[in-house]
């Protein structure tokens, strides 16, 4: 009585665990679903916004079967069309090889100028598998094809900006302090001071006051006969941290340009020091994303300055002077949208943070019927190749009222000019000059042989597994070979499931990878269990002594495994990255069904010819 009630807890212990597993292995198929069902990409047809206005020209606007035509004469065939309302211009486009979008998108542009022409990505997954929030797993570069942008950060001259801006505040300061025998004068490291012994009450004021606004610059005094010099640079502590902050912004800055364009799948990460690589997949288009991302435009509000200042060249030519304090830059704006006024010209509608909105209350307070420049700046390469910051005003309005949080920038030169600017302002501005050092595009073609000879390398190592496994280990080879099916569908589900996961061609070898060490974890296993069989112990006692003994042995090989693939995902870019992830996911689903779901299937293997013997007998 004892010995059976003993049995019972133990085969509720062992039912709880199958189910269990049962339902984990379940739900991880339900999420490599999707991966059946690969998105398509429709090219989408409508007439610019300024032609949307005009009767004549949308009278004008190509039918949708001399478009189809048009494509179809071309060798852009056209699997499928739909027009998206009736009497709509606007009009999407499946291609029988939609691989050829992008071409077929140039030739559209050239041909017919009145009509927009976009590449829009559209998820095949049916309708129950998306209302669960399930997608396929996400596809490198080198998969889906796309766009490789390498950035080079200038942070020597972030740096050499933020000096000149203390220079030319603490020329303010020494204004307002009203120090007369303090002046500064500007130097190869930054700027320096330059005092009268009279003066010293006056300069430790003047120092004070620089240090409190940079608290990354340092200062160092010295003296010369009768003359103090006190000398401001920055620390090298300070100046690790400006570069640490001025990267962390520049990276926010990209991914939020990256978010405005659409892409919601793209790569951004620091390469090196002073390096930012961009993956964008599936951009078959990359003029616009380099024209956007590559911009290094910034907006700054001053007020105009009669005596002294700073002076600025105006856009429509001449020159003007300013206060070099800024009312408040564009990191205080939070939302940008381009419009038109009531005469129908192009502006830019901003809606600022609560600190610039401030700002701009108390300066319009104080200063109705005065006029407020906004000066667009932005970094290029002059002839001598050396990067340069041009400022210029784009407008000077008087302020009719008192402002708030909400107001808009006029007399914009043209609709794409105010649409780039609201852009911009809304993903943030750079601090930093950034420069475009290496670009490359991958066309989507050869993302699609890229998959087509990767999976075949998977199924080709696969196929030769399971007919080895199946060879040697007979029965046991059986169970190892649905244990792999089962790894590769949960590792599929989990990649699937994961948002940070994107395969790429590595991870497809990582992939091949996984499989080999299942197999592995099987061999040990069958291996040890084969010892038990020839020391005479009964065939269910063999399995799980085998189980027993092996898993220490797998355990220590996956941790190290383990180690490699997270110091290869912490240091590595790009593909590395995706082999790494692969592997280490790889490697909790080959322990998960080579050693729990391999064991429970070899004791219901063992269990049902243990059943069918005794009914035999």
């Amino acid at each position: 009585m004892l010995k059976n009630s003993s049995k019972k807890p133990q085969l509720q212990r062992f039912k709880i665990s199958y189910m269990a597993m049962f339902l984990a292995l379940v739900l991880l198929a339900i999420s490599a679903l999707p991966n059946l069902y690969p998105a398509k990409s429709w090219l989408h047809l409508s007439t610019t916004q300024s032609q949307q206005h005009s009767q004549q020209l949308l009278a004008n606007t190509p039918s949708q079967k001399s478009v189809i035509n048009f494509l179809n004469q071309h060798g852009f065939l056209v699997e499928q069309s739909i027009q998206v309302a009736k009497n709509s211009p606007s009009l999407n486009v499946l291609l029988q090889e939609p691989t050829k979008s992008a071409a077929a998108q140039q030739v559209l542009k050239s041909e017919f100028t009145q009509l927009n022409a976009k590449i829009v990505t559209h998820q095949t997954t049916p309708d129950w598998l998306q209302s669960l929030g399930l997608a396929p797993i996400k596809l490198g570069l080198d998969l889906n094809g796309g766009v490789l942008f390498v950035l080079d950060v200038d942070l020597v001259k972030a740096q050499q900006e933020q000096l000149d801006s203390a220079y030319e505040q603490t020329k303010t300061i020494i204004r307002d302090e009203k120090a007369r025998g303090v002046r500064v004068q500007k130097n190869a490291h930054g700027f320096e001071l330059h005092a009268l012994p009279a003066a010293k009450s006056d300069l430790a004021a003047v120092q004070a006051n620089v240090l409190k606004r940079f608290e990354r610059l340092m200062a160092t005094a010295h003296s010369q006969g009768n003359l103090t010099t006190v000398t401001f640079s920055f620390s090298e502590q300070g100046s690790n941290a400006f570069d640490k902050e001025v990267m962390s912004q520049t990276l926010t800055t990209l991914r939020g340009r990256i978010e405005e364009l659409g892409i919601t799948e793209a790569v951004t990460q620091r390469q090196g020091k002073q390096r930012i690589r961009i993956e964008l997949p599936g951009v078959q288009d990359p003029s616009e994303a380099k024209r956007i991302i590559g911009a290094t435009a910034s907006l700054d509000f001053y007020q105009l300055k009669e005596i002294g200042g700073k002076n600025f060249n105006l856009q429509n030519g001449g020159s003007i002077n300013l206060d070099p304090i800024a009312i408040f830059s564009g990191q205080h704006i939070n939302n940008a949208h381009a419009g038109r006024d009531e005469w129908g010209k192009p502006l830019v509608q901003l809606s600022l943070d609560s600190q610039g909105g401030e700002a701009m209350s108390a300066f319009s307070k104080r200063n109705i019927g005065k006029p407020m420049a906004t000066v667009y700046s932005e970094y290029y390469k002059n002839a001598k190749g050396e990067v340069v910051k041009k400022s210029e005003v784009i407008n000077v309005a008087n302020i009719a009222q008192h402002l708030s949080s909400q107001f808009s920038i006029t007399n914009m030169q043209s609709p794409q000019a105010a649409q780039d600017l609201a852009l911009l302002l809304r993903a943030g501005s750079l601090t930093a000059p950034v420069t475009i050092v290496q670009e490359q595009t991958i066309g989507p073609s050869l993302g699609a042989d890229n998959i087509h000879n990767g999976l075949a390398a998977l199924m080709l190592g696969m196929g030769i597994t399971l007919a080895f496994m199946a060879l040697w280990y007979r029965r046991l080879g059986l169970v190892a070979n649905i244990a792999l099916l089962l790894n590769l569908t949960a590792l599929v589900g989990l990649m699937s499931l994961l948002p940070g996961v994107v395969l790429t061609l590595p991870g497809i070898a990582g992939l091949v990878l996984t499989i080999g060490m299942a197999v592995d974890t099987n061999v040990i296993i069958f291996e040890r269990i084969k010892e038990e069989r020839r020391k005479g112990r009964a065939p269910y006692q063999a399995i799980e002594q085998g189980y027993q003994q092996a898993f220490s042995t797998i355990f220590d090989a996956n941790i190290t495994t383990m180690i490699t693939a997270i110091i290869l995902y912490s240091i590595g870019y790009g593909p590395i990255k995706g082999f790494a992830i692969t592997l280490a996911l790889g490697l909790i689903t080959s322990v998960f069904t080579g050693v729990y779901v391999s064991k429970a299937l070899s004791q219901t293997l063992y269990l049902k010819l243990a059943n069918k013997r005794g009914a035999r007998a």
